[in-house]
């Protein structure tokens, strides 16, 4: 009988309306979840993406209910004028399963009676599901574990699956034919049979890199997403906000160690912007160039990125995890541990342009011969080792944009996770090697391109 209520062979996802919900903490706020209003159609399939590091989740559940506002911006004030509330269920870790919505299955419970029920009853049945099923609006949801710990991971997606079933009064196997792993990243193939096995389900695998354009592609035409520094307040930090912002200047101030709480400029009318730069930092860099047509080539990289970072303050620091550290970075001051322009110089090197707040050598302080081998504040630590690993990808990204003639240059990886310092200091390697000619941009859900590519890439099919 379910020839009476085929599954769409495509699937659009309607993102009018669509609103950026609020942060749940500090600790996710690169998983904002997202909320289509105006989305009918059932999504059954979770998208991975197993990196390195990190295993990121994209999923979407169903719920009548609105947000009760938009999210907050980058800087702390409201995309509106509504007053902002946490979303239900909030957590300081992984993101739980909603009591309001669920993943909704493609198929009908299995165990529908049609002898006991009649022809009239189970297509009266039939209609009611499928009204259940097809109610507008929903959230597409982000959530995050480490690779280390696949196991949470699972547990998170089978206790994802099971919630679904009961939500939806299906059984949980027919759940199970129903939902769909769509896996991406090295990960993917690592731990493809633990996935079938474990979870019961059909586990399809997609190229990563495709998955990351088509998650840029995707992502960038929700509204308030993308984001960057404004020219006004990256000359007003270097003028002191005495100055004209007029104009932008030529040689443009390393932000301070304790950078100020930076304003930022959305997106507020998004449109996919193409050729373009994409640089994603996960445990590596890559640096992808996307042509107008959408084809795109992986033209560099570099194997110092968050990996890198996560793992040298595991060996200098105390810190256990990729958020205590960049929170210990925050409180750090690098210029403790940093050798400066003005450390050598003892002011301005006018000539070339170097402001002797500048850094003349990653943790050139630290040696000193024939003295006593002195400690450091781990914070300073943090602070430098951050600025160092930013500062070379911002110059490696802005060398490929300019070979290739790319303005638009896009910043995406869990490294970044809307941490003030690391988006400060790849702004300003974009604006100082370009001389102001070309701007760094940032996306909310910056660590989840791939994992949101490989959940679009399914339901284009």
């Amino acid at each position: 009988m379910a020839q009476f209520l085929p599954a769409p062979r495509v699937i659009h996802v309607d993102t009018r309306g669509a609103i950026i919900l609020d942060e749940e903490s500090p600790e996710t706020r690169d998983s904002r979840g997202i909320y289509f209003p105006n989305h009918y159609e059932a999504v059954s399939h979770i998208a991975l993406d197993i990196g390195g590091s990190l295993a990121k989740v994209v999923f979407f559940t169903r719920s009548s209910d609105p947000p009760a506002s938009p999210s907050l911006r980058v800087d702390g004030t409201s995309s509106s004028d509504e007053e902002s509330s946490s979303l239900p269920n909030g957590t300081t870790g992984a993101l739980k399963p909603k009591l309001t919505g669920a993943l909704t299955p493609l198929v009908l419970d299995a165990h529908s009676d049609t002898n006991r029920l009649g022809t009239d009853a189970f297509t009266a049945d039939l209609l009611n599901r499928a009204r259940t099923r097809h109610f507008p609006g929903g959230s597409l949801n982000f959530t995050r574990f480490e690779t280390d710990d696949i196991e949470s991971c699972i547990h998170f997606l089978r206790g994802l699956i099971e919630r679904s079933a009961e939500l939806n009064r299906v059984s949980l196997e027919s759940m199970r034919e129903s939902v769909k792993i769509i896996a991406t990243g090295g990960g993917a193939h690592r731990f493809y049979d633990l996935l079938k096995s474990e979870l019961g389900v059909d586990v399809h695998r997609e190229d990563e890199m495709e998955c990351l354009i088509t998650g840029l592609g995707f992502i960038t035409l929700i509204p308030d997403e993308v984001y960057w520094f404004s020219d006004e307040l990256v000359h007003e930090v270097v003028s002191g906000g005495q100055s004209s912002v007029s104009t932008v200047p030529t040689v443009l101030e390393r932000p301070s160690p304790n950078p100020p709480k930076f304003a930022v400029s959305f997106e507020s009318s998004p449109a996919t912007q193409l050729p373009c730069l994409l640089v994603n930092i996960g445990s590596g860099v890559s640096i992808i160039k996307v042509d107008a047509d959408g084809s795109f080539e992986r033209v560099s990289g570099t194997s110092l990125g968050g990996g890198t970072l996560w793992g040298l303050l595991s060996l200098l620091t105390q810190a256990t995890s990729f958020d205590e550290m960049l929170a210990l970075s925050e409180k750090g001051n690098n210029e403790l541990v940093d050798m400066l322009v003005g450390d050598i110089y003892g002011q301005d090197y006018s000539k070339l342009g170097l402001k002797s707040t500048m850094i003349a050598s990653s943790f050139g302080k630290v040696f000193k011969k024939g003295e006593t081998k002195r400690t450091f504040a781990p914070e300073d630590i943090s602070k430098s080792l951050l600025y160092a690993l930013s500062n070379n990808i911002g110059q490696i990204a802005y060398m490929n944009a300019e070979k290739y003639n790319l303005e638009r240059i896009y910043f995406g990886g869990c490294f970044i996770r809307g941490h003030a310092a690391t988006i400060a200091t790849l702004s300003y390697a974009i604006r100082f090697w370009s001389k102001g000619t070309k701007r760094a941009l940032f996306l909310r859900h910056e660590g989840f391109l791939g994992a949101i590519g490989a959940w679009i890439k399914n339901i284009e099919k």
